[in-house]
């Protein structure tokens, strides 16, 4: 029998979420059954949607039961297989949730293709954020050269990610991140030909002298202030693909104010398409062609990134929490065991 680590739901946060809502146990798996494949956790992707799993409140997915293990996807190594397209050894992706060791469903598992980069690339900038971030811009955003591409959180999976495919697409890229650190990193490593810190008391004249001419697309990953800053400066027949609005994931409190009338009166007189979007509703078709556009550009380093990562399945509670308030830099990723 193998035995895992893992960190279950163990009450429903109000408000922002504390170590008392999860629970961490050990437990034995039962023998895979046929179609099944046993595997080991590699690396385990922590992401902001996840605060919305914690939630009973009406969503697009299912919430997490209480008592059920902490929903997240991981790359894993496969120990047993008695499924046809895996075998012991290989390194696999997919929806296995926070935990050390799990037996699951053959069908609900990926190889991991990464064009040589770190395996745990596979849960950033060539998976679900990566992917966000390029299937937002090409199917909603859609930046033509010259034009004004604004994203938040810049330094961050998807942002990062935005603000470079926008580049490569002869738009200019404007960021928004947190502090110092992170505004040089989007500026002088990604390439950005502006960044703002959203901290600071002047966020909207600093956005309006580097967005002269307006902007044309806003990838919305934040709401808030943010989009307060935003709003006014968004061209005729601008575009916003919205794919977050971790601002508000912690419920009522400060940037949660009425921001409808306005945003509705501005979506009237200048023509604007606001379009939310779960990368799930690409992914089926595009997700290869993704991979295979995106894959060798970050393999060659034209792409860059940045990972945070964790030490032991054990701090995924802790790293959460920080997540939700900023506190890591690049993708969020917990190093469960060693490959």
């Amino acid at each position: 029998m193998t035995e895992a680590t893992r960190i279950v739901l163990a009450s429903r946060p109000s408000g922002a979420p504390n170590a008392e809502n999860f629970r961490t146990q050990r437990v034995e798996l039962p023998d895979a059954a046929e179609g099944d494949v046993t595997v080991r956790v590699l690396y385990l992707s922590l992401d902001p949607y996840m605060r919305g799993r914690m939630s009973d409140a009406k969503s697009y997915a299912e919430p997490v039961p209480i008592g059920g293990v902490m929903e997240g996807e991981t790359v894993a190594e496969v120990l047993k297989s008695r499924h046809s397209d895996f075998a012991p050894g290989d390194i696999v992706r997919g929806r296995i949730g926070w935990c050390s060791h799990a037996v699951i469903g053959g069908d609900k598992l990926r190889l991991v293709e990464t064009h040589g980069a770190p395996v745990s690339a596979a849960l950033g900038v060539l998976g679900m954020p990566g992917f966000t971030a390029w299937s937002g811009l090409k199917f909603i955003g859609k930046p033509q050269p010259g034009e004004t591409v604004a994203v938040a959180a810049a330094s961050g999976p998807v942002g990062s990610m935005v603000g470079q495919l926008a580049k490569l697409a002869g738009a200019r890229p404007v960021g928004i991140a947190g502090g110092p650190e992170k505004c040089a990193f989007v500026k002088d490593e990604l390439g950005f030909d502006a960044v703002l810190d959203h901290r600071s008391p002047s966020l909207s004249s600093d956005l309006q002298t580097a967005c002269p001419k307006g902007i044309d697309v806003y990838f919305e990953n934040v709401g808030g202030h943010v989009w307060d800053a935003i709003l006014p400066l968004l061209n005729p027949y601008g575009r916003v693909p919205v794919c977050g609005l971790v601002a508000h994931y912690n419920g009522a409190g400060a940037g949660n104010e009425d921001r409808l009338p306005t945003t509705m009166g501005a979506i009237l007189r200048r023509s604007l398409t606001v379009r939310g979007f779960i990368q799930t509703e690409f992914a089926a078709e595009h997700f290869a062609t993704f991979l295979a556009e995106v894959g060798p550009r970050v393999a060659s380093g034209e792409v860059r990134y940045r990972e945070d990562i964790v030490e032991g399945i054990e701090n995924a509670p802790e790293a959460f929490i920080g997540m939700l308030t900023g506190k890591n830099f690049g993708k969020l990723v917990v190093k469960v065991s060693d490959l």
